[in-house]
């Protein structure tokens, strides 16, 4: 469980996992939360089905462009709050995920629609790019 802080009302709330087929929201104001976990391979399934669009980050401690990745990531995460979840899965320590989904460089991202996987993208995008590229799932 983490705290996330609202992005409307800076309320600070406690991030459990809301039913399926809904988002974390505000414990005051009731605005959806910006929604950011960490899996691994007894949870991936589970968090990659538990929202309409989810963003997984395939990254390692050892890379250097996860430095740049996650801000971008935390930065999506709080704009499109109640639309977009974002996961993260550390390759070290989840190597059968890693080799599941195919993951041979990281950073790697990977968008999931509905549970399944729908776009990759390898390597750093700025955050201009990745919206650009997430748009048409944004709706």
């Amino acid at each position: 469980m983490s705290t996330v802080t609202c992005t409307n009302c800076g309320a600070k709330n406690r991030l459990r996992t809301p039913p399926p087929g809904q988002v974390p929201v505000c414990g005051a104001c009731k605005s959806p939360l910006p929604w950011i976990v960490e899996a691994g391979e007894g949870s991936f399934a589970a968090e990659a089905a538990g929202a309409p669009l989810v963003l997984v980050d395939f990254w390692a401690e050892w890379c250097g462009p996860r430095r740049l990745v996650a801000p971008v990531l935390e930065e999506l995460a709080r704009e499109h709050a109640g639309k977009l979840k974002v996961v993260k899965v550390n390759t070290d320590q989840n190597p059968r995920l890693a080799a599941q989904y195919r993951v041979m460089s990281i950073p790697t991202l990977m968008l999931f629609q509905r549970g399944n996987p729908v776009a990759t993208w390898v390597g750093f995008l700025p955050k201009r790019v990745l919206e650009e590229r997430l748009k048409p799932y944004l709706g």
